[in-house]
């Protein structure tokens, strides 16, 4: 794989709709983060946990992936129970995100995640990699030098790459996704019982 890429500058002029989104929060909430999210955990874990963005209330305030809000008390309650977390700290695992700005809405633009691509690239190097949700999916196949047509998204899902890296898929443990029954705490702990299980062979 190719040497890591730094992690984005706090300031990153790449997303200009995404400045904007930040430039705005910074003058409301001036002790939020409001900057890109860097990598969480142990850089040279053997699973990387890829997620979309940061939420507005969780990560966009508190600077750490998926911590602050719903989506991560699920995911790291799931984390907890398999040793791969300890008090809301990654244990074992890396923690990324497919756009490291806050987008509005949630929803990032193709030019964002490309933009932000390098990023995940340059620090995408566990051979297990969970993807949460499509995006993350799409982004991690292709920062893994995979062919999407061969990998194609769904929750449960295990693609092994041309150069060995397994993705592991399962649906975003957004609220709405839970909300609504998408995902439950059984579906999320099976993809990464499965990672677990990966990683110990």
């Amino acid at each position: 794989m190719s040497a890591p890429s730094p992690e984005p500058d706090r300031d990153c002029p790449l997303c200009p709709r995404l400045v904007g989104l930040r430039s705005l929060l910074r003058a409301e909430q001036p002790d939020w983060w409001n900057a890109p999210v860097p990598a969480y955990g142990d850089p040279e874990a053997p699973i990387a946990i890829v997620g979309l963005a940061p939420g507005r209330l969780g990560a966009n305030r508190t600077g750490l992936a998926f911590t602050g809000d719903d989506s991560g008390t699920l995911l790291f309650a799931v984390l907890e129970k398999l040793g791969l977390a300890e008090a809301g700290v990654p244990r074992g695992v890396v923690i990324l995100n497919a756009v490291r700005c806050l987008p509005p809405e949630n929803k990032p633009t193709p030019a964002e995640i490309h933009a932000c691509r390098p990023f995940l690239a340059g620090e995408l190097r566990a051979p297990i990699v969970v993807a949460l949700g499509e995006i993350a999916h799409q982004s991690a196949v292709k920062a893994l030098g995979g062919k999407l047509p061969k990998a194609r998204f769904a929750h449960g899902a295990e693609h092994r790459l041309p150069k060995g890296q397994v993705v592991l898929d399962s649906y975003h443990v957004s609220r709405y996704n839970q909300n609504t029954g998408r995902l439950t705490e059984p579906m999320l702990a099976a993809v990464f019982e499965r990672a677990v299980a990966l990683r110990d062979i």
